[in-house]
């Protein structure tokens, strides 16, 4: 073998080492043996996970699906648990818990109280208990729309940028930001403006060519209100803030849970098929709200209402899944 050979194969080879289980092409670049280790758990973590699923989630709550579905003894205590939500999705498939909303719409977000304070509804369960749906922030003065907005305006001097201030001075503390989930370690001002700068990109990409489902790991998951309002939870955070920035028409977002209030309301004490019958039909009427909750933290901020900047997208068609 060549030296050039050897070379490929010796960088292929630590790509993979330092490759995080949620890592994107792009992000591939900041890998470092500095955080090998860290980045072999959040693998082993994730392999554990997976696997656990597989060999007992999946079987378990497919049976305890099936028997809710088909009225057995049991049923309604299968309910009250909240559903197995993994097995409903995969019985549903994606349509019917795909909405399309305008992203500008999607302005608030489920602040989860702290696991101390307040246990927090299951990520395994579809029908959830409890006020999560009271407590909401406002997605519009987050940290993320924040930060789309900060690396556009500062993109040919990324180093203005609020943000690489702010990597910056993990690096003068000793502890450079590192995401081992991704593999990425940002430990010198070049990477931290590579880092940046790939974002721009993301930016640039969704204005030109539209949400490109294919490109992206998972949805940009939401939960429905006791009242029927679309709430933000969970991952894509990042792209609803791109979305909107760039004023895309659309954002296909997906159903992740539901509140349990809800649930009885529209299911009218059907059960079973009948059940997600009536439910997928109300989904289509949920909006997104626009108030804040009753148990808020922070007070609601007036924004004028020329707040979102004008939309600069060629075309505001969603690119479904490849």
């Amino acid at each position: 073998m060549d030296t050039k050979n050897r070379e490929s194969v010796a960088a292929s080879d630590a790509g993979s080492v330092f490759k995080g289980p949620d890592a994107d092409p792009e992000m591939l670049q900041f890998g470092s043996p500095k955080i090998r280790h860290k980045v072999w758990l959040a693998h082993f973590t994730n392999w554990t996970r997976a696997r656990a699923q597989r060999s007992l989630g999946l079987p378990v709550g497919n049976m305890l699906l099936m028997r809710w579905l088909q009225g057995k003894p049991g049923a309604q205590y299968i309910e009250r648990a909240g559903l197995p939500r993994h097995n409903l999705e995969a019985f549903l498939g994606e349509r019917p818990l795909t909405l399309h909303i305008d992203p500008r719409t999607l302005i608030r977000n489920v602040d989860f109280m702290p696991q101390k304070r307040q246990k927090r509804p299951s990520s395994l369960a579809f029908i959830w208990d409890g006020s999560w749906d009271l407590r909401r922030d406002d997605l519009r003065v987050g940290t993320r729309y924040r930060f789309i907005t900060d690396i556009d305006k500062n993109r040919h001097q990324l180093e203005r940028a609020e943000h690489f201030q702010t990597l910056m001075a993990c690096i003068e503390r000793g502890q450079p930001w590192s995401s081992p989930r991704q593999g990425i370690l940002l430990d010198a001002p070049e990477k931290i403006k590579a880092y940046l700068d790939v974002y721009v990109g993301y930016l640039d990409d969704m204005a030109s060519r539209g949400y490109v489902a294919s490109r992206t790991r998972d949805d940009v998951g939401v939960a429905i209100s006791r009242e029927g309002r679309i709430l933000k939870i969970n991952r894509g955070l990042h792209r609803l803030a791109m979305a909107q920035y760039v004023g895309l028409g659309q954002l296909p977002v997906r159903v992740r849970a539901v509140h349990r209030i809800w649930w009885d309301e529209v299911t009218q004490g059907a059960s079973g098929l009948a059940a997600l019958e009536r439910m997928c039909v109300a989904l289509r009427e949920c909006v997104a709200e626009q108030l804040p909750g009753p148990l808020d933290v922070e007070a609601d901020v007036a924004l004028p209402h020329d707040f979102w900047p004008p939309a600069r997208m060629a075309y505001s068609r969603c690119s479904s899944r490849a």
